[in-house]
Order: structure tokens, then C-alpha cells, then sequence
């Protein structure tokens, strides 16, 4: 088992936070594994897919009377018929156990959880592999951008096309059409291929609308179920009241890279694909670092962008721009947006194994780093 001291650490820190940790993340992402990895001797593992775990959870006192072990881990806990029944007797009844429930999307999004268990849970987003956990798996860089980071997918020889289509209709299957009741798999993962082959761009519901011959309110349910499942990211463009900047129209991304490259075919990419697929892995270390963080873009009407913006403060923003080769890099963007927002760390973040280091782009200062430099995501 290849263990994850990250994303354990971050378990950890949520159970001294609220005594339910809710784990989300995609389907095979690592869930299952990583609960499992917290210690044999220390959990108790229930697997809610389980027909049985219905009834040895029917009466919620007796089940968590007869835990002799500090975790209690209740695997696709959605599965169940009233899972946050069960979740809040554990918490309010037996202050001393630990509980950790997995499940894909946000505790909300079910129709099943009648309490969203408010000052009793914590959540932790589990995303693919991390950057910082390349050396763990054995992948090099470039394997993790082309595969992607669900651990199944990454630690294969060969990229198989069947296990992401596989996975495509096991994901309408056992998590959209359970949570959301979408009956029209063809519609659905035609959005979701159309979102993934858009990654990185900006989103136009109409335009999107209009491209599958949909309905504007299909598209907008169906990304609510996608943004909530975490299969895609919308992030909002940053403004502050500037006439000329972006201001409604979201940048969608897709989950895992892997995936990305599927849809689009890359197989082989060439050697500019790394550099777009490279600002996604950027996102996901943003993600899972700054949990809390509210991660933006910029962009104005001339075209001028910023590839990540996060407020820091009070009139501090930092602005962080992903390239794969950090020479090639144009100071364009960063400069107008520093004409509107003058105050903050600039962070220019490559894959490069060199010294994190400053470079003068004219007035401006860049930090030149790896995804770790970003403040708050060593």
C-alpha cells in the first residue's frame, strides 16, 4: 500500500475539528485505500455496499456500543438508507470515536441527507495524485500528466482507452444517476466530454447549450451535479469594479488530466500539451493546500489574463502563473493586472528542478518555483 502522509495528516487535523471527517473526492480516486490505510488495528471499515450493512446499522446505538476501535470508516456511506441519521447519533452519542464517511460528492447533494450535520463534520476533498506525491507512486511528471492521477490509472504501463470509458459510465451509473436521478446517460456524458475537451477555457452556458442541442436549464443542472461530484471546476474571473475586466463568465476545468488528454485524444501529446495540462496539476495543488482559499482567474476584454489569482487580504492579491518552461514566459498579463492591483506576491510555477529563485520582469518582481513555493502549500 503506498502510503499517503498528506492526505492522512489532513484527516487527522479535521477529526480535531469536528468529530466527522466527510471524504470526497471522484470515484477511485483513493478513498477506500486511503481509510483503509489509516491502521488496521485502529478501524473499524464498513462497506455500505454491502446489502447486510443495512441491518447491522439499523439501530445506530447498539452498532457504535459494539465499536471497539477508535475509527469507525463508513465507505460510500450513501449507499444507506438515512446515512446522516446514523452519522449524527455516532457524533452527539459517542463523543469518543472517530468517524470517517466517503462519498463523491458534497454531503448536500443527496437527497438522502435530511441533516447536513452543521458543527459535526469537516471536509476534505481528496483529488488525484498530488505533485508532491510523484516519488511516492514511482511516476515521473510527464506519465502523471498523460495518465492522470486516479492511483488505478497512474500506476498503469500503458494508458488503456477502456478503463476511462469504463469509468465514464460507471460514474453516470453508480454516482449521477443515484444522487441526481438523470436518466439520459448519451446527454449527460456528452456535456461532460464537451466540458473536458473545453478544460482550461471559459464556459458560455448558451454557447454550450446551443453546440449539443440542449436546453440552457440542462446544462446548468448538469454542471451543479458535476461541480458537486468535483468532476469539474468552475472558477469565477476575480474583479474589483474595473470596467474592462471579465466578469461573469467562469473557467471550467476537468477533474484529472488523464481524462483531459482522453477526450481530446492526445496519445502521444505533443510537447506544447504538456504546458496546458500542467496549469491543471497547478489547480489541483491549489485545491488541496488551500482548501478554504477562494481561487479565481483574471482576464480583461484585451485578452491580458492571469492563469490563478488568490485574495490574500485586505487589497492583497497573489497571482500565480503556470508554465511549462518558464522562459517562454510573457510578463503581458501580469503587468495589467498589476496596474489594477498593485499589492501581492507574483508566482511564476514550473515543473523545473531548479532553486526557487526571483526573476525582475521590468517594475515587477516573479518567484520563480515549483507548486510547493506558494505560500501555504508546502
Amino acid at each position: 500500500m503506498i502510503e499517503r502522509p498528506f492526505w492522512v495528516d489532513r484527516i487527522e487535523s479535521a477529526w480535531r475539528q469536528a468529530p466527522i471527517v466527510w471524504l470526497a473526492g471522484v470515484r477511485r480516486a483513493g478513498k477506500t485505500t486511503l481509510a483503509q490505510g489509516l491502521g488496521a488495528k485502529r478501524v473499524t471499515y464498513i462497506n455500505c455496499d454491502l446489502p447486510a450493512v443495512e441491518e447491522m446499522v439499523r439501530d445506530p446505538q447498539l452498532f457504535f456500543r459494539g465499536c471497539n476501535r477508535p475509527i469507525v470508516v463508513f465507505d460510500e456511506i450513501h449507499q444507506l438508507g438515512n446515512p446522516s441519521r446514523l452519522l449524527k447519533i455516532g457524533a452527539d452519542l459517542f463523543p469518543e470515536l472517530r468517524i470517517l464517511a466517503t462519498g463523491s460528492s458534497t454531503l448536500a447533494a443527496s437527497k438522502k441527507f435530511r441533516d447536513t450535520l452543521a458543527g459535526r463534520k469537516h471536509l476534505v476533498h481528496l483529488t488525484p495524485v498530488l505533485f508532491s506525491e510523484l516519488a511516492s507512486f514511482g511516476r515521473s511528471l510527464q506519465q502523471r500528466l498523460v495518465h492522470g492521477g486516479l492511483p488505478q490509472a497512474l500506476l498503469a504501463e500503458e494508458k488503456s482507452p477502456a478503463l476511462y470509458r469504463e469509468w465514464l459510465d460507471s460514474f453516470f451509473a453508480r454516482d449521477i444517476q443515484r444522487l441526481f436521478a438523470f436518466r439520459d446517460i448519451n446527454r449527460f456524458n456528452a456535456l461532460f466530454e464537451y466540458l473536458l475537451r473545453q478544460s482550461g477555457g471559459l464556459l458560455d452556458v448558451s454557447k454550450t447549450a446551443s453546440a449539443l442541442g440542449i436546453s440552457r436549464s440542462t446544462v446548468a443542472t448538469h454542471l451543479q451535479a458535476l461541480e458537486v461530484t468535483h468532476a469539474i471546476t468552475l472558477l469565477r474571473p476575480f474583479h474589483g469594479g474595473g470596467r474592462k475586466e471579465i466578469v461573469r463568465m467562469p473557467r471550467v476545468y476537468g477533474f484529472d488530466t488523464g481524462f483531459v488528454s482522453f477526450v481530446r485524444g492526445w496519445d502521444p501529446p505533443r510537447p506544447e500539451d504538456f504546458g496546458f495540462l500542467w496549469e491543471h496539476l497547478v489547480l489541483e495543488h491549489l485545491q488541496a493546500h488551500l482548501p478554504t482559499a477562494s481561487l479565481h482567474y483574471w482576464r480583461d476584454k484585451a485578452g491580458h489574463e492571469v492563469d490563478f489569482v488568490i485574495p490574500r487580504g485586505r487589497d492583497k492579491v497573489d497571482a500565480i502563473e503556470c508554465k511549462w518552461d518558464p522562459a517562454a514566459f510573457d510578463p503581458a498579463g501580469l503587468k495589467a493586472f498589476r496596474s489594477s492591483y498593485p499589492v501581492g506576491g507574483n508566482y511564476l510555477v514550473s515543473p523545473l528542478s531548479v532553486p526557487v529563485h526571483a526573476r525582475r520582469y521590468g517594475s515587477i518582481t516573479v518567484t520563480v518555483c515549483d507548486p510547493t513555493g506558494i505560500p501555504g502549500t508546502a
